[in-house]
């Protein structure tokens, strides 16, 4: 992982190539050997965009070109706007640089709907034009004035099924019961979601859940984490310690629980019972310099349900169309996290208490996982 002082000079050199200090040939050149070659392969280096571009701003890797294929191909073809994927990561701080530069060299960003609220309300957000992104074509309760809803993963159980057999895991309290479900467990590092599993493996009906109590849900992580075998901070991470054995259980994304089932031959299986539904968004920075309005139609071409299939075809996000729902073979539909019969049986999380609450909550739940 590149360190933000790294990621700062990459930025330099971004600003050098806009002003024609460098070529661009060079600043590639002195990107790879900034970043090194394995972390350009896997988030690209940081793009550039011509006049009349956009640059789609996501997590890099695969969904470089799952975005490329599913939207950006299909955005060309009909509004002639290439629209070129930077895999370098929008992390709040990172989008609020780009503000702050009074030059921004982004224009979308694959954004959590809490972070893009809280920049929007500091003036740093365009607010979507819902004349131009289409509000019907999201699912009730996930429209947001700075951000659009775009696809959906959960924080759900995967477990090793040949531990358990014919009594399998059905709740967040089976999760945390380590006498009837013997066995270390695997919690994510970043704590959206964690919190929610505490408070119900403490007793909390999950229509109780907010405002989260974090005191009671530290306090059962604390007594609670002399069984965890380790905290993941990706979705490779949570995979391996299942199919390494380092654990029986672990909270995973539900992105991961197809390929789960997939690699282990059906020995690890998961469930969605109280698993916690996390949106995710795309959200356009405050003077972004391909404009607002291209911006917001790439958004909605976006929304098309069969450009979403392929993106749950590539990366398992569940759609953020209801009317893709639809276009999902039965076989398929168990691994969508907001198939009506999958989202019945699962908690949203809350984005208003994670706008005014995450820092904070963050701050110490990490100080007690890494005590």
């Amino acid at each position: 992982m590149n360190t933000p002082f790294e990621l700062d000079q990459i930025e330099i050199l971004a600003q050098k190539a806009r002003s024609g200090a460098i070529s661009r040939r060079s600043f590639t050149q002195l990107a790879v050997a900034l970043m090194g070659t394995a972390a350009v392969s896997l988030r690209g280096t940081p793009v550039l965009a011509q006049s009349g571009e956009l640059v789609f701003v996501n997590w890099g890797g695969d969904a470089m070109t799952a975005y490329d294929t599913a939207y950006g191909a299909p955005f060309l073809a009909e509004s002639g706007i290439t629209v070129k994927q930077d895999g370098s990561g929008p992390s709040e701080g990172a989008i609020q640089a780009q503000f702050e530069s009074g030059k921004p060299a982004w224009d979308i960003v694959d954004a959590d709907p809490f972070s893009a609220q809280a920049l929007g309300k500091k003036g740093m957000m365009e607010p979507i034009d819902y004349t131009v992104v289409d509000k019907t074509k999201t699912r009730e309760g996930f429209g947001w004035e700075y951000a659009a809803s775009s696809y959906f993963y959960s924080y759900i159980i995967a477990y090793d099924a040949t531990k358990y057999g014919d009594n399998p895991p059905k709740s967040m309290a089976d999760f945390f019961d380590v006498e009837k479900f013997p066995g270390k467990r695997g919690m994510y590092k970043w704590g959206a979601g964690m919190w929610e599993a505490l408070l119900m493996g403490d007793g909390v009906a999950p229509a109780d859940l907010y405002p989260l109590d974090i005191e009671r849900a530290h306090k059962k992580l604390e007594a609670f984490k002399g069984n965890v075998a380790g905290y993941w901070g990706g979705g490779a991470e949570s995979q391996s310690m299942l199919m390494n054995g380092d654990a029986s259980m672990v909270l995973v994304w539900s992105t991961r629980a197809k390929l789960l089932e997939q690699d282990s031959g059906g020995d690890i299986t998961f469930i969605w019972d109280q698993g916690l539904i996390a949106p995710g968004s795309m959200a356009v920075i405050k003077g972004n310099p391909g404009g607002a309005e291209a911006a917001m139609k790439f958004i909605a071409s976006a929304q098309d349900p069969a450009r979403q299939l392929v993106m749950f075809n590539l990366l398992a996000q569940g759609p953020a169309n209801p009317a893709t729902d639809a276009l999902l073979p039965p076989e398929e539909a168990r691994f969508n996290p907001v198939d009506p019969a999958n989202a019945a049986k699962q908690i949203p999380l809350n984005m208003e208490w994670y706008e005014a609450n995450y820092g904070a909550a963050l701050d110490a739940y990490l100080a007690i996982i890494s005590a």
